[in-house]
């Protein structure tokens, strides 16, 4: 055992400082005022700020104790053990990365469209069952997995998701796991894909902005690896710099001339980031992949630490109430749907997310330094994440309600002017007048702010509106179009890492049976399996983009479901290895969480396949469709036959694909059961579990240095180890 090892041990046993004491019950008693307060108010006004301290309180305890006691108790973190990263270096994919630009990595892969549009849809409900699902869920069940999985990969030589499925529990659940997991993959890279493509659609000042990242990252990627090796806060430095100078600079771009070029049509948009998906797969992930993500980092954390800054600062109340009627009747105007399960499925990433389960046992684990940096990594990485839903949550609930209604829901409900619009949401029992639609618009240097669906318009006119309280100026629409911006960039980083890992996925499942292709060092295979991979969500991005009923209305459910059905999968899996590994008196810590997920998923898909409520069943709304174009109608908002037809054909191909992901879970589920209740009556199974290999590497566990850890990085100096 090595000294740190030791001295951290010895850390772990030792009996809290009475400061120490001190400072966590003040945490606790703050994060039990204010939950409190937001569990019994009704009827009066809250302050944005007590969600805010409710989440950072809880956020605290969870990472002290509870993400500790998973790491090191259940899991059996071990620094003295090296990582792939360390075992299986070739510069490609197995990269020993430092821990700071790890973290932003990893962060910037998961921190998709999740945690800023579901939350921002799920403010219909109100803001009480959003908070407690992002709290809740991100302690108990998101970062448990995220920790988990990313742990077990790294032990396993960073296995995928699905071949770790079909190795540990057996070729029927495998093989199921395999294909349920890739094809999930393709349709949350698609939906992800096309928020971009929202956010960016007749927007030069994001398109510049966005394009810019790219050279930038080749820049760090170069200048850590060659021209300043090491030097990670000093290339930090110049990346940051030019990345605010793309941004400044994306407001000059109409009086240099350049808006009419880079004003791209939505299906532009979609060649461009299949071809932007497919590089950023094939090339080193120094080059570009971690660099971006890394810098990105930057940018995504800057913008939420802003917006958190400035809640304190203009202390806005929330405009919404606690729990609407919509969550109770189920009939809201933004999706139909219940408060159980919907918020749960709407709410698809910030509290659980089954895509974090690729990026864990994909990119991140190939690079991860020294076990016990899966902690500050996975658990970490996932809190960052879950405050991220958090301040888009309270972006959406202080803005006017009549205002939140009128741009998130659909043009074939408001009319799609000011006029008709403002008549919709008095129906609704909202005030406002065509007036008022047109001033927040005009604030916002749009010419129209109606029925801007997808949750990202909204949530930037909610961050616009609480930096422009908090700081003034008559800033409002810089604040507008400059979260259209970070919301973009924040998504896109999401589709690059989750590129690659479908690539991951793909050469390890042919190589089960061609062993060549699953190699990931054989470009050949690279570059077929990347161009598969961008094409199969590509042609699904592309029919979001056309579809009549638009595509985040008829992708978003189906997102929804199916990413938390991947998290289902990811859960069965850790839970199998927990009581394989003779650890069965831990398996609550991820069995409770899946439990829960797999009710909820369940009960989603029942509905979104059998209900009879077309604005809810994928089959309903299929054949209202079907029948109305047989008696020759054509139904708003279709405006044709042939649209009629596209919406009769993509309402059949969910229907079948979330029937699909459903049963290939429940196979994955049952034939886990059997394994479960094997190595129970055995005290364990045989694993995969690669044989340990002693590190030379002497790392730090977290962002800050501790003094054990500073100690023995000088004795490793001393010594000659790196």
């Amino acid at each position: 055992m090595s000294r740190l090892q030791s001295e951290h041990l010895e850390v772990a046993r030792r009996r809290p400082s009475p400061r120490s004491v001190a400072v966590w019950t003040a945490v606790a008693v703050v994060g039990a005022a204010c939950w409190t307060v937001l569990a019994l108010a009704r009827g009066e006004s809250v302050n944005a700020l007590w969600i805010l301290f409710a989440a950072l309180a809880s956020y605290a305890i969870a990472y002290r104790f509870y993400s500790r006691f998973i790491a090191y108790r259940v899991l059996g973190a071990d620094d003295r053990r090296a990582t792939p990263a360390e075992k299986n270096a070739n510069g490609v994919d197995f990269e020993v990365t430092d821990r700071r630009v790890l973290f932003g990595h990893h962060f910037a892969a998961i921190a998709g469209a999740g945690p800023l549009v579901g939350p921002v849809l799920a403010a219909q409900m109100g803001y009480l069952p959003g908070t407690v699902w992002i709290v809740v869920g991100v302690i108990f069940a998101g970062a448990v997995q995220d920790l988990t999985v990313l742990f077990f990969s790294m032990r396993r030589g960073g296995r995928s998701l699905g071949q770790m499925v079909r190795e540990e529990i057996g070729l029927v659940g495998g093989v199921a796991a395999l294909v349920a997991v890739f094809a999930i993959m393709i349709i949350i890279l698609a939906v992800l894909a096309l928020i971009v493509v929202n956010a960016l659609a007749d927007s030069p000042w994001g398109v510049f902005s966005i394009a810019l990242t790219i050279p930038i990252a080749l820049f760090m990627g170069v200048y850590l690896r060659y021209l300043r090796p090491g030097k990670v806060l000093e290339a930090t430095g110049v990346g940051v710099v030019l990345l605010l100078a793309a941004i400044v600079g994306g407001g000059y771009v109409e009086s240099w001339g350049l808006a009419g070029a880079l004003t791209l049509t939505p299906q532009t948009l979609v060649v461009a980031l299949v071809v932007y998906g497919f590089v950023a797969s094939v090339l080193p992930v120094w080059l570009l992949l971690t660099p971006r993500d890394y810098l990105s980092t930057f940018m995504k954390v800057g913008v939420i630490v802003l917006l958190a800054v400035s809640l304190v600062v203009a202390r806005p109340v929330l405009a919404n109430d606690a729990v609407t009627s919509f969550a109770r009747e189920g009939n809201g105007p933004v999706f139909a749907g219940s408060l159980f399960p919907f918020v749960f499925i709407t709410i698809a990433c910030g509290a659980l997310s089954g895509f974090h389960a690729l990026i864990a046992s994909g990119t991140t684990p190939k690079m991860v330094a020294k076990e016990r940096q899966v902690r500050l990594i996975g658990y970490g990485g996932m809190l960052m994440e879950s405050f991220v839903a958090i301040s888009a949550l309270i972006a959406a609930s202080v803005i006017d309600q009549g205002l939140y209604y009128a741009v998130n829901s659909p043009a074939g409900a408001t009319g799609g002017t000011a006029e008709s619009a403002a008549r919709f949401v008095s129906g609704l029992g909202f005030t406002t007048s065509p007036d008022a639609l047109a001033g927040a618009a005009q604030a916002v240097g749009e010419d129209s702010v109606v029925s801007r669906t997808g949750g990202a318009p909204a949530l930037a006119l909610g961050i616009s509106q609480v930096f422009h309280q908090a700081f003034g100026g008559g800033l409002q629409a810089f604040w507008y179009h400059f979260a259209i911006m970070f919301e973009a960039l924040f998504i896109l980083t999401a589709v690059d890492a989750g590129t690659r890992v479908g690539r991951f996925m793909l050469q390890d499942t042919v190589g089960n049976v061609w062993k060549r292709f699953g190699d990931l060092s054989w470009r050949p295979g690279n570059v077929v399996a990347s161009a598969v991979v961008v094409g199969a969500w590509g042609y699904f991005l592309y029919t979001g983009v056309t579809d009549p009923l638009g595509g985040i209305n008829q992708l978003f459910p189906l997102f929804g479901i199916a990413n938390q059905l991947l998290a289902a999968i990811a859960l069965t899996l850790v839970t199998t290895l927990l009581v394989k590994h003779g650890k069965a008196r831990y398996a609550w810590v991820t069995a409770v969480p899946l439990a829960w997920d797999l009710v909820a998923t369940m009960t989603a898909s029942w509905q979104k396949v059998f209900s009879a409520n077309p604005a809810i069943g994928y089959f309903a709304q299929r054949s209202k469709y079907a029948d109305a174009l047989a008696s020759g109608q054509v139904l708003a908002p279709a405006k044709d036959a042939a649209q009629m037809q596209q919406v009769v054909t993509n309402s059949t191909v969910n229907g079948v694909l979330q029937s699909v992901f459903a049963l290939l879970v429940l196979v994955v589920a049952v034939n886990a059961a059997v394994v479960v209740v094997r190595a129970l009556r055995a005290g364990g199974l045989p694993t995969t579990e690669e044989p340990a290999v002693e590190s030379r590497l002497v790392e730090p566990a977290g962002i800050v240095v501790l003094p054990d850890e500073r100690r023995e990085l000088e004795r490793a100096r001393a010594g000659g180890r790196s």
